[in-house]
């Protein structure tokens, strides 16, 4: 018998029915709401409403779960690579040993851009933000790389690997000419993290040494970024997609989203919080009390998150590589010092435990990315890079899906009630 939830409104008594997932969540399908009593729900930031069903992520804050098409990200995390992580998204599935090598291959030969996409770097001002370059390139694409009408699934997948590989090329383009320097073309010989390492830092002067372990850092990174279900830049993406507009300019939606510092800017945030302290001169106790005070401003990023009322389970993974890194910074860095004391006085205060205000992932891969040189304004190109497949996969699933709507929220007006037009000599003047 289906499970159905009664609602009783004006004195009658309505049966909605009850959606279970396969991991038993639960929901209440309110499609017929409206239709039959003339109310809507009232659901700010939409975080009591379930807007699709979907086969790519599951988590569940309160156990500190995360899983990728079933795996979780733990195994992924240490056995996988970025890119047969990429695939298992997209496709569903890890690929075979042919099908890695196949896509890898692929990745290589789309890494270069069309030679009149460059033109628009030149026309950038200088200080603009590579969020904002970045954003504006892949919706560019699709002047470049069109998609084929008939949607050949060949073709949607080459789409899918041209995202991917160009947007790692189009990160560190933006990079170093805004820095004045030449261009680094990805190398045929190298994989996809480190390639993205060499066009980042390799000089004609001073030749990029590829450490392992900072691959692997890398590696990591993009693996734990690479989707976490309906936060705010995958729900741009869906929103965006179910107007049935080409892909380009939904993953453009999603990078914009994720340009907010409520969103991706948050580890972005961790470097000028740590920027602050050690400016302001602030001991990690006036931090403390500080951030229990609510009258006071101040606030610790990194700490806590919406979702995860436990540890979240990507900030673990991110530990361990961040020890690593750290282990290789060989001169003296005080945001990573302060950032050291920050964690150990996070995972001893009685305050912070009870409240679960634990180090998140944005704190551990603020410092990680730091740690490898990467320049603070390109934190969050960093983690779109790392969101790209996650999108792709949802935007991919939107469009299958028989149920799918164009986007189309309601809402509570709260405006004036209506009045007639009066002339202009009629108004009384502003005071």
């Amino acid at each position: 018998m289906t499970e159905v939830a009664k609602l009783i409104l004006d004195g009658k008594e309505l049966e909605l029915p009850v959606i279970t997932g396969t991991e038993g969540e639960k929901a209440i399908d309110i499609r017929s709401l409206r239709q039959q009593t003339g109310h809507i729900t009232f659901d700010p930031g939409f975080g009591n409403t379930g807007t699709c069903r979907s086969a790519i992520t599951y988590m569940d804050g309160e156990q500190g779960i995360l899983r990728y098409r079933g795996y979780p990200i733990e195994q992924l995390a240490e056995h996988s690579t970025f890119v047969e992580t990429a695939f298992l998204l997209i496709t569903g599935q890890l690929p075979n040993r042919d099908e890695l090598i196949r896509t890898s291959v692929d990745l290589n030969d789309f890494s270069t851009l069309h030679e009149n996409m460059k033109a628009f770097y030149q026309n950038y001002p200088p200080k603009a933000h590579p969020m904002g370059i970045l954003s504006a390139m892949v919706n560019a694409m699709r002047s470049f790389y069109p998609e084929l009408q008939d949607d050949v699934e060949e073709e949607m997948n080459k789409t899918y690997l041209r995202l991917i590989s160009k947007i790692r090329t189009m990160a560190a383009m933006a990079y170093r000419i805004t820095k004045g320097e030449r261009v680094v073309y990805p190398r045929p010989d190298l994989c996809y993290c480190a390639n993205f390492l060499n066009m980042m830092f390799d000089s004609a002067v001073v030749p990029y040494y590829m450490d392992d372990d900072l691959v692997r850092a890398l590696n990591v990174f993009w693996i734990l970024h690479a989707d976490h279900e309906q936060n705010c830049s995958t729900t741009a993406v869906r929103v965006v997609g179910s107007g049935k507009v080409n892909i380009y300019s939904a993953i453009s939606a999603g990078i914009s989203a994720l340009w907010g510092p409520l969103h991706g800017g948050a580890n972005q945030a961790v470097i000028s919080m740590l920027e602050r302290i050690h400016r302001d001169g602030l001991t990690i106790d006036e931090c403390v009390a500080k951030a229990k005070d609510r009258k006071d401003p101040f606030r610790l990023m990194g700490f806590g998150h919406r979702v995860y009322k436990t540890y979240d389970p990507r900030a673990k993974i991110m530990k361990k590589m961040c020890d690593i890194v750290l282990s290789k910074v060989s001169q003296a860095d005080p945001l990573l010092d302060i950032a050291r004391r920050l964690e150990e006085m996070a995972l001893s205060d009685p305050y912070f435990i009870e409240k679960d205000l634990y180090p998140n992932v944005d704190f551990y891969s603020g410092i990680v990315l730091r740690a490898m040189g990467i320049p603070t304004n390109m934190f969050t190109v960093m983690f779109a890079i790392g969101r790209l497949p996650g999108w792709i996969s949802q935007w991919k699933e939107d469009w299958s899906d028989p149920e799918m709507k164009i986007s189309r929220p309601r809402q509570i007006y709260s405006g004036a009630l209506v009045r007639d037009y009066v002339p202009m000599s009629e108004r009384e003047p502003a005071n």
